[in-house]
């Protein structure tokens, strides 16, 4: 495998930034490591991060690199602060970056495609919401995504917060009601999807049974199932922490649609 740490401008932010990116290698004398290459184009799995870290976090305290290593998959990592993949009230174009600018600039760098069946999206906490913000917003672009503990309600989160005397949301999002509004909602772009006549992403959702989002992820999976989206559910005992994180991107990895 190759990691590279690659730093460029964007103009949807209008300043320099960070992300990672693994890409197959094919060799046959790396010791301890199976590894599979060779294509012309590789499929692609977009990895988001949570609301403390950074582009950096996956490859720190997981081992991503060995895992994606013999599925010949390019993982890009990138950062976007505390931004909650939006396009922020006070702050910068977080959803403009992500879902238009950073796959059009990691696709113009590296040898990775751009077909529906070979892009993929996951994420943990914030990351698990942007995953499925960018899933169920462009069905057209991704064929699944995984959310890892996701903050899935973040309307009930950001009343959470306000009632705790935190106003980080309003930063974010501005209002209430633009926070809910369908752009940033997941259970409306759910009902979006659900509606549509072409395809759908397939869906992976898990939780810990003791994480502080697990209400939260049950009120989006009972809508899911109410909308018949294609999701897959897994829970067992858990907190909101790496050594879960660590096991369950082990599962999606092999959940994944990936081509032979």
């Amino acid at each position: 495998m190759a990691l590279i740490q690659c730093d460029f401008f964007s103009d949807a932010l209008g300043l320099s930034t960070s992300m990672y990116v693994i890409l197959p290698q094919k060799s046959a004398g790396q010791i301890g490591m199976e590894s599979s290459g060779g294509k012309e184009l590789y499929p692609t799995l977009y990895l988001l991060h949570g609301l403390s870290d950074d582009h950096t976090i996956w490859l720190r305290r997981t081992s991503i690199e060995r895992y994606v290593a013999a599925l010949g998959l390019a993982v890009v990592m990138p950062a976007v602060n505390r931004s909650f993949y939006a396009d922020m009230e006070h702050g910068l174009k977080y959803w403009t970056f992500v879902s238009e600018e950073l796959p059009r600039i990691a696709q113009s760098f590296f040898p990775l495609s751009t077909a529906r069946e070979d892009n993929f999206v996951a994420g943990l906490s914030m990351g698990g919401y942007g995953a499925f913000k960018l899933a169920l917003s462009c069905p057209d672009r991704y064929a699944a995504a995984a959310s890892l503990s996701g903050a899935l309600d973040v309307a009930a989160l950001a009343k959470r917060w306000e009632d705790n005397g935190a106003s980080e949301f309003q930063s974010i999002f501005g209002t209430q009601e633009k926070l809910e509004s369908e752009s940033n909602n997941l259970f409306m772009l759910a009902d979006k999807v659900a509606a549509r006549m072409g395809p759908k992403p397939l869906l992976y959702q898990c939780v810990g049974t003791e994480d502080f989002l697990y209400d939260d992820n049950q009120r989006f999976l009972e809508h899911a199932k109410q909308k018949k989206l294609d999701l897959v559910y897994e829970e067992e005992p858990g907190e909101h922490e790496w050594g879960y994180w660590d096991r369950k991107i082990q599962r999606v990895l092999e959940w994944l649609p990936l081509k032979a």
